[in-house]
């Protein structure tokens, strides 16, 4: 008898193993979605054309990650993908640490992350080839590759021929001095493609070391079409360093309050909250 239950609970035991993963939500395509709120702190997620921001990034948690992307790709910690709050999915961008100077492309194919001021999360590929440091908090660079994302979404409208992240042989590129030929490139981690991608899209991971850039943390209230306006929010913080900044845009001049600087992220951290906690919901946490 007592045998009979070990060969029955094994077995059970192995299929539970072999089970296979969630059936597919749908097709891939393409994403926007609309403003919510996590933490306190409004999100916008936008089309953008055009979109380079500083910040903090993060590391995606993969016991914490759903089986698929805001866009129905397939997670994959060992992807070059990245989650952001608000750019449109999925889309390329290079990510730069910025106090390496090193930068690679990567694909954003998801939502996240859901702490306030964080500007991009990444899988924990991502962040090993980025050097991020142990704590998996670093200053960074996001800026959009507007090409490959409209290529990309030109991709999707004839039908869902994306199925996964890519995961691309790395290679490393110096940064050259001015009026000097590209350097050769250097082979790292030659690995197989794992998961697939639209024959036009294809992410090279080539990281290229640059000059490091790490600078103070500000919080930042941005979008202001007045001074006055600018003045009012900046009213509202009096417990805060803040002053009042230029924003200028292609068709108008904006405002932002400046908040800082801060040299630690737990300082930044404690100050955005404060903006939260006086009722503005749209902070961000930048670096300058």
């Amino acid at each position: 008898m007592i045998n009979r239950f070990i060969l029955a609970l094994t077995a059970v035991l192995a299929s539970c193993a072999k089970s296979p993963p969630p059936p597919a939500p749908g097709p891939v395509g393409f994403v926007i979605g609309d403003p919510y709120q996590t933490g306190g702190e409004w999100r916008y997620p936008h089309d953008f054309n055009d979109y380079n921001a500083t910040g903090l990034a993060t590391i995606i948690d993969p016991s914490q990650a759903a089986a698929y992307t805001a866009d129905n790709e397939v997670f994959d910690p060992k992807a070059l993908a990245a989650a952001s709050p608000v750019l449109q999915l999925p889309c390329i961008v290079t990510i730069t640490n910025l106090v390496t100077g090193q930068s690679l492309d990567v694909r954003v194919n998801d939502r996240g992350p859901n702490l306030p001021g964080r500007l991009i999360a990444v899988t924990p590929h991502v962040a090993q080839l980025l050097n991020f440091p142990g704590g998996g908090v670093v200053e960074v660079e996001v800026k959009l590759n507007q090409a490959l994302s409209m290529q990309l979404a030109g991709a999707l409208g004839d039908g869902p021929k994306l199925t996964a992240a890519p995961v691309a042989s790395i290679t490393t590129q110096a940064l050259n001095a001015p009026g000097s030929a590209p350097g050769a490139a250097q082979q790292l981690n030659p690995a197989a493609t794992a998961g697939t991608a639209a024959a036009t899209v294809t992410l090279p991971g080539t990281l290229t070391n640059g000059y490091p850039a790490p600078g103070p943390l500000f919080v930042q209230i941005p979008g202001f079409g007045s001074l006055n306006s600018a003045y009012g929010a900046m009213a509202r913080v009096p417990e805060l360093q803040a002053h009042v900044v230029p924003q200028p845009e292609a068709d108008r001049s904006y405002f932002a309050v400046l908040i800082g600087p801060y040299h630690s992220v737990a300082d930044g951290d404690a100050a955005l909250q404060q903006v939260l906690n006086d009722g503005i919901t749209d902070p961000e946490l930048i670096v300058r």
